[in-house]
Parts: C-alpha cells; sequence; structure tokens
C-alpha cells in the first residue's frame, strides 16, 4: 500500500485554508507543516497538528515534504515555487502564477531544466462542467465556433475593499478575477491572436479597473468579447452561475459564457445545447434544446487529487507552469491595449 504523500502548506490565508479543507480527507495525503509568517498561522497549524514555522526555506529544509502547496500572495509566489523546485519539491501553485510576466518567464525555465512537476490552480479546468463542455466543443457538437459572448458582472461590497492592496493597481478585476474567465476561454476556445480593450475606474475611482470590455480574436478564427465589473447589481458570473463556491447565492437561469458554432451553440454553466434538426436549418425553422448532463463533483478536490498524481509522477499536470503563463500574457496584452487604444498579441510562451 503507498503512504500517503506529504504535503506541506505555504500560506495559511483562505486559500490555504480551503485547501486544507479538501486535504484533511484525502487518504493518500495528508498535511504535514505549515509555513505562514502571519499571526494567525501558529494557531492554525497547531489546531490542524502539525510543525509550524514562519520561513518556508526553513521547512523545507527541516520537514522534506514529498510536495508542496503554496497559496501565499500574488507577489511571492514565483519566488517561493524556485525555493521549491531548487530543492525538488513538486508545488502546486495557486494562481495567478506570477504578477509579472518575466518572472513567470524563469519559472517556466526553471520548471524545465529541474523536471520537477508543477501544477497551476486554475481550478475551474478541473470542474466536472467544464470537462464536459471542453469533450463537447472537441468533438464538433457546436460545428466551427464562430462567436463567444463572456460576461462577469456583480456588485463587491464595500467591506471588500477595507484591505488596502486591493485597491491598489494590479489588485483590480483583471488579475485577480477576470484571469479565471480568459483562463477558460483559452482552454475551451484555443489560443487569442490578439486583443482590443478599454478599461475604467469611473465607480469607486481606485487605482485599477471595476469595468474592462475585451475583444478577442482566437487563433481558430471565432470572435468573442468579454464585458466585467465588480460594481453592478447583476447576476451574470461563474461564481453566482456555477454553484461551485457555495458562498455566493446561485442564480440558476443566468448564463456567464454563451458559446456559438455553425452546427450549434452552448450555454454555460447551465450546459444547455442549441441545434436545428437539420443541417440546413435556418432562423425560420425552431432551434432544438439539448439539456447536457455531467456528474458534479468540487473542483478544488478534484484538483488536489490531481496533484497528488502529477506530485507522483504519474500523471502530467493538467495546468502546466506555461500553460498558465499563456493566461498571464493575455493579462499583460488585455492591460497594454487598454493603456494604448491599439490591438495587442500576447507575448508567445514556448513549453
Amino acid at each position: 500500500m503507498t503512504s500517503p504523500l506529504r504535503i506541506a502548506l505555504i500560506g495559511a490565508g483562505n486559500m490555504g485554508q480551503q485547501h486544507y479543507q479538501h486535504l484533511k480527507d484525502l487518504t493518500e495525503a495528508t498535511l504535514c507543516a505549515v509555513a505562514d509568517p502571519g499571526s494567525q498561522a501558529a494557531s492554525l497549524a497547531a489546531e490542524w497538528g502539525v510543525g509550524y514555522f514562519a520561513d518556508h526555506r526553513q521547512m523545507l529544509e527541516h520537514v522534506k515534504p514529498d510536495a508542496v502547496i503554496i497559496a501565499n500572495p500574488n507577489t511571492l509566489h514565483v519566488g517561493t515555487a524556485l525555493d521549491c523546485l531548487a530543492v525538488g519539491v513538486p508545488v502546486l501553485l495557486e494562481k495567478p502564477v506570477g504578477v509579472h510576466l518575466s518572472e513567470v518567464r524563469e519559472l517556466v525555465a526553471m520548471s524545465t531544466a529541474t523536471d520537477v512537476p508543477v501544477l497551476v490552480g486554475h481550478h475551474r479546468r478541473h470542474n466536472p462542467l467544464i470537462v464536459r463542455a471542453h469533450e463537447l466543443l472537441q468533438s464538433g457538437a457546436l460545428g466551427r465556433l464562430t462567436t463567444v459572448t463572456a460576461l462577469w458582472q456583480l456588485r463587491k461590497p464595500d467591506g471588500y475593499f477595507e484591505i488596502p492592496w486591493r485597491r491598489e493597481a494590479g489588485a483590480g478585476m483583471l488579475l485577480t478575477n477576470l484571469i479565471h474567465d480568459l483562463d477558460l476561454l483559452r482552454h475551451l476556445c484555443g489560443e487569442v491572436l490578439q486583443v482590443q480593450a478599454i478599461t475604467s475606474n469611473v465607480v469607486r475611482g481606485f487605482a485599477n479597473e471595476d469595468c474592462a470590455a475585451v475583444l478577442l480574436q482566437f487563433a481558430n478564427g471565432a470572435l468573442g468579447s468579454l464585458t466585467g465589473s465588480d460594481a453592478v447589481a447583476a447576476p451574470w458570473s461563474w461564481e453566482l452561475g456555477s454553484g461551485e463556491n457555495p458562498v455566493y447565492p446561485r442564480q440558476v437561469d443566468q448564463p456567464c459564457y454563451l458559446l456559438a458554432g455553425t452546427g450549434g451553440a452552448l450555454s454555460i454553466p447551465q450546459l444547455k445545447r442549441w441545434h436545428y434538426a437539420g443541417a440546413d436549418g435556418g432562423w425560420h425553422q425552431a432551434l432544438l434544446p439539448v439539456q447536457e448532463n455531467f456528474n458534479a463533483d468540487d473542483a478544488l478536490r478534484l484538483q488536489l487529487q490531481h496533484f497528488v498524481r502529477v506530485a507522483r509522477r504519474e500523471v502530467e499536470p493538467l495546468v502546466s507552469v506555461a500553460d498558465a503563463a499563456r493566461t498571464l500574457a493575455l493579462i499583460e496584452a488585455i492591460r497594454e491595449a487598454a493603456e494604448t487604444g491599439r490591438a495587442c498579441a500576447p507575448e508567445l510562451i514556448e513549453g
């Protein structure tokens, strides 16, 4: 019988605690240490019955875990991951993979050079709903994908912004929220050739955006739009529609992605597919609805189980460092497009 994988947690904030809630119920893995300089981390480690370290480097040296979950602040992601790869420890790295593409390129290079497994935590790709949507698109159920409409529109309460960094540049919707949607659009629809964008902070006046409108041209010829705001009373977003996280009240009938092709269309998260009865159908014929089914499950738990297999080198990571870097490159292209008013292409990331 294989011994449980000994996983250390670096970062015991909100996401770290969510990871622990799933980790404690796995038979194939166990928490072995917590590393976090924060004031609450020591008490959490004691509550969880594992060793505590303020410095993750000391933890790596003394505990020698089989793998780590990195869930510390975004600006520390790359440096922490590099420390882990340097001692040969596989990593589950929370998204975003980093905050600047230049630093992430270093992580891509080291991941390739060391061949130490890294899984980046774009957990929505593990959701069975998205797995089924991906299967439908790959099977040609929609024909040739032509247009994509994505929506992320809701209101964050004023209290959300009482934490100072959430009002600062770089902490707006793009890197914090829309990076999820853009990653799923890449996963479902393919790579993006170029973008155009307009962003605004007109509602709150903070140093980051509270509204964004993005046009996307995909490599397969499809055209798309992503419209986002965290300052509106609206029900259209993955958080409110998918039911993935129970802390958000669910808007069951409201879509966040609408994908249309020459052979059909798909609404997500409802997974309702539309098509004509015949290949020559047109607007004078009724579209036929099909409810696609899937077995609902917790994406974070499925991601963690996948990571155990990745760390044991049984499977390749669903989201590699290079893959996640391409999503970050798309974010940077959108920022550049919004600042310059020009169409911009994401930087190419090899690997």
